[in-house]
């Protein structure tokens, strides 16, 4: 029995369940009221956007700036369907659909751009997320600039966990694979990943859907959570404020966006307060950390089980000692 025990998987997975149901009897009781779950739902909105950016721009090498583009898409596609279908399947549809939709735009934008680098790059990004923003705002089923109202609400704490730890899941495991590495291979050097046959423009459009597909569940789970959209939701500053958690968190490291995630949303809690100076502190918390710890919170390292059993036995051994 305690053989079953020591496997990683399970693990990982006894730790999940833990979260998810120590969350759920903070929520069941009370503990955590309405106004905490708005910003539960917003760390893990950001958990998914995170993560998934961090696949095109830490893991791949790839500097988007246009990732609320396709988080606009997966909220504007799952609000359609959920208003005109308002049931559970209706809400799934309308996540799937919206997942889809946001990947085949990454798909069809990624194909051009993504022969560019650098600079370049994060400009045309940019300018794809304003065009969606524009199409947005001139659409009749969008309701332009007023936006959508009265959007059915589904998006709950497990749905949440569910889409959160699903994400985490599958990016992670597409980086140990084949395909990751050769993801990984093209951020440490393009130039010698094309030269070790590579398709190096393969595996930049399939990280740049695959993050797009993401984006659009966050945006799906945003739309049904929040009930209220408009184009402005999706602007320029929401791809830089999931940029900065990347960056914070640590180019290369799934572990670190969860964190900075996490950080970032109870630090803007907290300074709901001091509503004149709030973004002030808020910037200079920012300058702060990355002054003294540039490459991010994490790097491009991961935590896992194995560093807290590592710190158990150099506790054990402490003792011991004394």
């Amino acid at each position: 029995m305690k053989n079953i025990f020591k496997h990683k998987t399970l693990q990982k997975f006894v730790s999940i369940l833990i979260t998810y149901a120590a969350i759920q009897g903070l929520i069941t009781v009370g503990i955590i009221d309405d106004y905490w779950q708005a910003t539960l739902a917003t760390i893990c909105i950001n958990i998914i956007l995170a993560v998934s950016l961090n696949l095109i721009t830490g893991f791949t090498g790839q500097f988007s700036l246009g990732h609320a583009g396709f988080m606009s898409i997966g909220a504007y596609v799952c609000a359609i369907i959920t208003i005109s279908n308002p049931t559970t399947v209706g809400f799934i549809g309308g996540i799937i659909a919206g997942a889809i939709a946001a990947a085949l735009v990454g798909a069809i934008v990624g194909l051009p751009t993504l022969r560019l680098r650098g600079d370049y790059l994060a400009i045309a990004t940019l300018g794809m997320a304003e065009i969606i923003k524009i199409i947005f705002l001139n659409m009749e089923i969008t309701n332009g600039a007023a936006g959508l109202q009265g959007i059915p609400q589904f998006v709950n704490w497990t749905w949440m966990f569910v889409f959160t730890v699903g994400t985490v899941v599958i990016i992670a495991n597409f980086l140990k694979s084949s395909h990751g590495r050769a993801c990984i291979s093209i951020r440490e050097d393009e130039i010698a990943a094309e030269s070790m046959g590579v398709n190096t423009t393969k595996y930049k459009v399939i990280s740049f859907t695959m993050g797009a597909f993401f984006a659009g569940i966050a945006g799906g789970i945003y739309a049904s959570y929040f009930y209220f959209l408009k184009p402005d939701l999706f602007g320029f500053l929401k791809s830089v404020d999931v940029l900065v958690i990347v960056v914070l968190g640590g180019l290369g490291s799934i572990s670190g966006s969860i964190i900075a995630a996490v950080l970032l949303a109870i630090i803007s809690t907290f300074l709901q307060s001091f509503s004149e100076v709030r973004m002030i502190i808020y910037a200079l918390l920012l300058i702060i950390l990355m002054l003294f710890r540039p490459q991010g919170l994490m790097g491009s390292k991961e935590i896992s089980l194995s560093v807290f059993k590592k710190i158990g036995l150099k506790s054990k051994r402490g003792k011991e000692e004394v």
